[in-house]
């Protein structure tokens, strides 16, 4: 199991759930007519499911019909087909294959940031052949930047340069001191899972940075000082502006290159299961013995 899987599976009992076990919220509305649904001090809706007597959380939503979805979404991964849901019908095979194809707490996770949608559509539109499917897409490269050591020291996060930031990336206030962040998608190029960063203006430094979920890129692949990080999009996108306006739902790809060793002409990919080679004192020695990862 990866160092990601278990920490979201260690989190994802945590969060909102306080909110539903409140006696405030338990008195402030009826229950829901919905399985799984509560009701939510604020007015909204939380949903959430039981695994082996103990409550999973899986977020809170606007409506009650959204949350009830959330829960059927959650009894399909956990118990299959033959699952009581909200919605009963034919269960869609593509999802079926897309849910049992990923860990529980990951589809946890994506029910409570509301990106389960998004990336079901994803995954469809790609055929859910993983990287073969995606190999076949094509692509225009935006930009690539060689990652720095602050890029994957302690601040955990990417600058993004000033140029290709305000270029290829949905437009930021950079007058606001607290200007909301914008959650970005992008497919992973080596293997299809999609990989959310959120997208910050930091007026302190003035740069552009993808923050949270860049730690979690950083290890999963690997990535040391020297390594470049490219981004692409479709060669067919959902843009209908003019050049330069964005549009934040169009297909963005995020891939990972070892830099050229000194004694390698060619980009220092690292296949599955092979091993990184690393310069330590003028000798070459195995990744795997300093326990790095070459999982690009």
């Amino acid at each position: 199991m990866s160092t990601s899987t278990q920490e979201v599976e260690q989190d994802w009992m945590a969060g909102d759930e306080a909110a539903a076990e409140s006696p405030r919220a338990r008195s402030s509305s009826s229950s829901s007519r919905y399985k799984g649904v509560v009701p939510q001090p604020n007015g909204r809706w939380g949903a959430q499911i039981y695994e082996r007597d103990a409550r999973v959380w899986l977020g809170t939503f606007a409506d009650e019909a959204a949350a009830a979805r959330a829960y059927d979404v959650a009894a399909l991964r956990f118990r299959g087909r033959s699952g009581a849901v909200n919605f009963p019908g034919p269960a869609d095979a593509a999802e079926m294959a897309f849910l049992a194809a990923r860990p529980k707490a990951e589809v946890v996770d994506m029910l409570r940031k509301h990106t389960y949608d998004d990336e079901l559509r994803q995954a469809l539109r790609s055929g859910g052949a993983g990287d073969r499917a995606l190999a076949l897409v094509p692509r225009v490269s935006l930009f690539e930047k060689a990652v720095t050591p602050s890029d994957v020291g302690r601040l955990n996060r990417l600058v993004v340069p000033k140029l290709h930031a305000e270029k290829h990336f949905p437009p930021l206030d950079e007058g606001a001191d607290a200007a909301p962040p914008v959650l970005l998608a992008f497919e992973d190029v080596g293997g299809g899972k999609v990989w959310r960063f959120r997208y910050s203006f930091w007026s302190s430094s003035q740069s552009y940075v993808l923050t949270r979920g860049w730690s979690r890129f950083v290890r999963e692949k690997g990535i040391t000082a020297g390594d470049t990080v490219a981004f692409s999009q479709a060669a067919v996108s959902s843009t209908s502006g003019t050049d330069g306006e964005m549009d934040a739902k169009r297909r963005m790809f995020i891939e990972c290159r070892k830099r050229k060793r000194k004694d390698d002409g060619g980009d220092d990919f690292c296949p599955d299961g092979g091993a990184r080679v690393v310069r330590l004192f003028g000798a070459n020695i195995a990744g795997s013995a300093i326990g790095a990862s070459c999982m690009c």
